[in-house]
């Protein structure tokens, strides 16, 4: 068995505060949302391509129609997720932006419930109850601030409902086909749904100023290759559900570092309603987590009595 040369936790709290850096970097580019989204995810393409032409490009042989369609969709909703956010970060503060974000969770939640009749406990209605009462009293302060705060409240939430149907199409495909090729794959049709978005509202392929183009690339690599790479990497020495309780620190990541680089404060509203979010929303993934472990147990003690 392969041994941890290096503290998994070590490495999880790097990769949070990689992808604590997104909302960031968006925040200081001067450029369209579109613009933005289009060169992060074609950076990441280009950045990919070597790996992926050298080891993986073979799987494209026995990936099914059906991996092609579900891959498609999820390129289209990753495209179209990282618009609406970037363009909230426009209108709203990071804190609130990157909190309401976080809520993907439980929009899977309900996705997992009306689609596939997943079974809900208590403690998980309990939990989305709570984080819904924290996202109000954001959106309440932000409405008390500005109407196009709460505007970026909303565009917000939609782009958290967007990456919940992404994940929701990638999930299926990502047991039959290995990371790299999935995401190069979406990746790649996410670049190319987003040069169609250009396309049709006819912004400028090239960004407001030459700095742009830095932030593009760092957007590419740290929290898009890096942070997800070490998030993924985590995966093998802790648990999902800690890595998903550790995702939930990103938006204290992010605020932490909009205070320090570009000056942004956070009111009580959305100290308040942020940290009532990330309470519910951890009950809710322990929670879960709870369930499985019960599920597993009982269709293992089914299996013994049937042998």
């Amino acid at each position: 068995m392969e041994r941890k040369r290096v503290n998994p936790y070590l490495v999880l709290t790097i990769g949070i505060i990689a992808v604590s850096t997104s909302a960031i970097l968006v925040k200081v580019s001067s450029s369209p949302s579109g613009v933005v989204a289009f060169y992060r995810l074609l950076f990441s393409v280009l950045f990919m391509l070597p790996l992926f032409l050298f080891k993986y490009v073979t799987e494209l042989k026995v990936i099914t129609r059906r991996d092609w369609f579900f891959s498609l969709a999820s390129g289209v909703f990753l495209a179209f997720h990282f618009i609406l956010w970037f363009e909230s970060l426009n209108y709203t503060s990071v804190a609130s932006s990157t909190v309401l974000v976080t809520l993907q969770p439980l929009f899977a939640f309900v996705g997992a419930y009306f689609f596939f009749k997943e079974r809900v406990s208590f403690k998980a209605i309990l939990s989305a109850v709570i984080a819904i009462i924290g996202s109000v009293i954001i959106s309440w302060g932000d409405f008390k601030i500005s109407g196009s705060a709460l505007w970026g409240d909303i565009l917000a939430i939609v782009a958290c409902a967007l990456i919940t149907f992404y994940l929701m199409f990638g999930q299926s495909v990502r047991k039959r086909v290995s990371l790299i090729t999935y995401t190069f794959i979406v990746y790649s049709i996410s670049t190319i749904t987003l040069f169609i978005y250009l396309l049709f509202t006819g912004d400028p392929f090239l960004p407001i100023q030459k700095i742009d183009w830095l932030y593009f690339v760092l957007l590419a690599l740290v929290p898009t290759l890096f942070g997800h790479t070490l998030l993924n990497w985590a995966v093998k020495w802790v648990s999902t559900s800690t890595i998903s309780v550790a995702i939930l620190f990103e938006p204290i990541g992010a605020t932490v570092l909009a205070y320090y680089i570009i000056g942004e404060t956070v009111g009580w509203s959305q100290l308040t309603g942020g940290l009532i979010v990330l309470a519910g929303i951890s009950l809710f993934i322990i929670d879960e987590r709870r369930l499985r472990i019960s599920e597993v147990k009982a269709k293992t003690s089914l299996k013994a009595k049937v042998h």
